[in-house]
This record gives structure tokens, C-alpha cells and sequence, in this order.
């Protein structure tokens, strides 16, 4: 894995939407049902919207009916990092990407894979790369 990106607050303010800033900078989240990946059923990539890293496969990728793209597992197993969240009076596990640590959402242990995982994941913070 690549060294870690650290930019300003100005150049993230740059280089992303201000809806990509409040979710990948500011730990936000955008509306159940809304995001632009939600249902896409296409195969391919998503990389991280911040910093372009490879973060989830399309193979992995399901319908939870929570309103966020899911995905059983990262594309690999250093693409994100899992921190402690204990923000709205919850206990929840953090996903940011290991490259720019932008957060992209949170992991739940009611998945279908084989590790149970379910990640949860804001479109706002991914980039999709459909198969050539």
C-alpha cells in the first residue's frame, strides 16, 4: 500500500463536492435511498471519491435494503481501516480509507458473506469504475 495522502482543509475543499467533503472529511452521511450507487448492479470498481484508491468490487457488492451501497469485503484487506465510533449515542465501527482516511461509512456484523459483514457505505464517498 501507497503512502498515506494528507492535503489542507482548502485542497480537499478543492478537489471534492461540497457533499463529498461533508461525508469523506466530516464523517457526514447522505439521505438513506438517495446515493447514485445504491442499486447500481453494473460490474466493475469502486475506488475512493477523495483519493481514487481501489476500495470495493462489484462481486461483493449487494441489497441490503438498508439504503447504501454494501459490500461483504474491501477489494483488499488493507484498502480500509476500521476505527471506534461512539458518535449519536451509538457504539459502531468506522470504515475510512486507508489511504487518505476519508470516511465512507460503517461495518455491521449482519452481513451474508462469508464473515458475516455488512459495509455500509455512502455513495458520495466512492468513484465507480465501470468493467471495460
Amino acid at each position: 500500500m501507497s503512502d498515506k495522502i494528507q492535503l489542507s482543509d482548502a485542497e480537499w475543499r478543492e478537489r471534492l463536492t461540497p457533499e463529498q467533503y461533508h461525508v469523506l472529511r466530516e464523517g457526514g452521511t447522505e439521505r438513506a435511498f438517495t446515493g447514485k450507487y445504491e442499486k447500481n448492479k453494473l460490474s466493475g470498481e469502486y475506488r475512493c471519491a477523495a483519493c481514487g484508491q481501489l476500495l470495493f468490487e462489484s462481486a461483493d457488492k449487494y441489497d441490503s435494503g438498508s439504503g447504501w451501497p454494501s459490500f461483504t469485503a474491501p477489494a483488499e484487506g488493507d484498502a480500509v481501516e476500521e476505527h471506534r465510533d461512539t458518535s449519536h449515542g451509538m457504539v459502531r465501527t468506522e470504515v475510512v480509507c486507508s489511504k487518505c482516511e476519508g470516511h465512507l461509512g460503517h461495518v455491521f456484523p449482519d452481513g451474508p458473506g462469508p464473515d458475516g459483514l455488512r459495509y455500509c457505505v455512502n455513495s458520495a464517498a466512492l468513484d465507480f469504475m465501470p468493467e471495460e
